[in-house]
């Protein structure tokens, strides 16, 4: 009796999860969280080009002073949708969804997530909820910000709020499910051996985000409900012409969207840490503390939501109680940034591209977490609040961080993904031109609100006109950046070298299955018995592939 052998002779697996079935009722059926995630992957890429786009038009009307383009009534649209489609629908979901799904059970030694049909069920929900935002954005759009503060969203004559509304709602109870499924997975589908500090940091990044999405989106949700009920039945809850108070809607809103800022930097957080280790040869410098350190964050990020209120009239004595508590929750932020530098130290570094990412990361980060500390100061808040400088923070923490440690991992991972490398000239100098790009989009920003360029505004006073095309010339870099990556990634799928099993010489359990993993992940379970991130000394570390 012959049997067929379930690799090719390069080492491919001869059956994996991309071939296994044909057709397109084959993937939108699907219950493998592999397939599953690349269907996201293909959703927040569309959301992130759609976001992407209008902040192209954004900085293309503030590259003169005059509103040349757009009326102000228009410009509020875009900027509020380019919001609502980066946050919502790409920068949320973004890690989680995709690199979560994909590697979560491949990293934990399990077959698939705990519940595979509410997996797919979620995708679903994203996709109704982002169809009807776009509806929505075709009729009209919204025009109150991405923060649909009142009285401006229970306008009763207002734009599309309770279409978006609904959107949003609906894609919240994507993100809970996700959360649900990966506390679940991670909780009772460990392999054997694989104990809590076995598990590697990306585990614990999205172990404590999934917190935040179990929690935390509720809360919004019921203040998108409140604001429906508003509307459609003029219930007094935020409007203050029936009795209502705005500043309550502040209140329900921060609540989640402050902790939500970690759903989308603890993942990339998670990624780093995976990057750190491998590139430069070592086991994460205090694995324990950066560990904890994700839970600290998730847990000291639902305590510090008023520092966004400290000009809207709470108590003073509020704001100096949210202050501290904004500057405490820098500290795990601070412990992790601390113990990749120091795992970097006297390690065998290698400059591939995720490494680059991943520096990038660290670098844009500390910034951003900088002039968070800034921003938590109330003298400093009170100067800039609502100017370019807080745009150009949330920047340097959203997309300096969280885009940056979402590239890093499709660069890492993309092989195991797809079982193909990609080519290293042209992913080394994407790299380097989204970090030059963004830096000269958004630095200039810093200085344009220290001297009081307001936010939303889409003209402004002559002088301040060097900086903004200064902004707007980065942007085009930025974009350009972020371009490349997509037509490498397309081209690597077809021509791309056929990617070993581990291009990087990595530790995880991910890396011990073939590239693209089987169906089931593994053909032999997996059975852990050491910590994670056991390379060898450094000096007699082996050398990193690059292909």
């Amino acid at each position: 009796m012959t049997t067929t052998p379930s690799t090719l002779p390069d080492g491919g697996p001869r059956t994996h999860y991309l071939n296994a079935a044909y057709g397109l009722k084959s993937w939108l059926l699907t219950r493998d969280h592999k397939r599953i995630a690349l269907l996201y992957l293909v959703s927040v890429s569309v959301f992130f080009a759609l976001g992407g786009f209008m902040a192209v038009l954004i900085r293309m009307e503030l590259a003169t002073p005059e509103g040349d383009f757009f009326q102000p009534d228009i410009y509020n649209r875009l900027f509020t949708m380019h919001g609502v489609l980066m946050i919502f629908f790409f920068l949320i979901p973004g890690i989680p969804a995709v690199l979560g799904n994909f590697l979560i059970p491949l990293m934990i030694g399990a077959k698939d997530l705990a519940f595979p049909r509410i997996n797919l069920f979620s995708w679903y929900l994203y996709s109704i909820g982002g169809a009807l935002t776009l509806w929505a954005l075709l009729h009209g759009g919204v025009d109150t910000g991405w923060t649909f503060y009142t009285p401006l969203s229970t306008n009763y004559v207002s734009t599309s709020v309770l279409t978006v509304g609904v959107g949003i709602f609906i894609a919240g109870f994507s993100s809970i499910l996700t959360g649900l499924n990966f506390v679940v997975t991670i909780h009772r589908m460990r392999a054997p051996g694989m104990t809590w500090f076995r598990l590697p940091l990306f585990v614990w990044g999205h172990y404590a985000t999934s917190i935040i999405q179990i929690l935390g989106t509720p809360v919004v949700a019921i203040t998108i409900l409140l604001i429906a009920a508003e509307r459609v039945f003029h219930v007094g809850v935020f409007d203050p012409k029936i009795g209502g108070d705005p500043v309550l809607f502040q209140h329900l809103f921060w609540f989640y969207s402050h902790p939500a800022v970690y759903i989308m930097i603890l993942p990339a957080m998670g990624v780093i840490s995976e990057l750190v280790a491998t590139f430069s040869r070592k086991p994460i410098f205090g694995y324990k503390f950066v560990a904890f350190a994700s839970i600290g964050i998730a847990v000291l990020g639902f305590l510090v939501w008023g520092h966004h209120m400290f000009v809207a009239g709470q108590s003073i004595y509020a704001g100096v109680i949210f202050s501290v508590l904004s500057m405490l929750v820098a500290v795990p932020s601070a412990i992790k940034v601390f113990n990749w530098t120091a795992t970097l130290y006297k390690g065998s570094i290698s400059w591939d591209t995720p490494m680059l990412y991943a520096l990038g990361f660290i670098g844009l980060f500390t910034i951003g977490g900088l002039t968070g500390v800034m921003l938590a100061t109330l003298g400093i808040d009170a100067h800039v609040h609502d100017t370019y400088f807080i745009i150009a923070h949330f920047h340097y923490i959203m997309v300096g961080g969280a885009i940056m440690g979402y590239l890093g991992g499709l660069h890492y991972w993309w092989p195991k993904i797809t079982g193909r490398m990609y080519p290293v000239f042209w992913s080394k100098l994407s790299a380097l031109v989204v970090f030059v790009g963004f830096n000269v989009t958004f630095f200039p920003q810093f200085i344009l609100g220290y001297l009081g360029m307001p936010r939303r505004y889409h003209s402004y006073p002559p002088e301040f006109q060097v900086l903004n095309v200064m902004s707007s010339a980065g942007a085009t870099v930025l974009g350009l950046g972020y371009l490349m990556p997509l037509i490498y990634f397309t081209w690597s799928m077809r021509y791309g070298p056929k990617a070993p099993a581990n291009p990087w010489g990595a530790t995880g359990l991910e890396w011990q299955t073939t590239s693209p993993p089987p169906v089931l992940n593994f053909e032999t379970p997996p059975v852990v018995t050491t910590a994670p991130y056991t390379y060898p000394v450094a000096a007699n570390a082996p050398e990193v592939r690059s292909v």
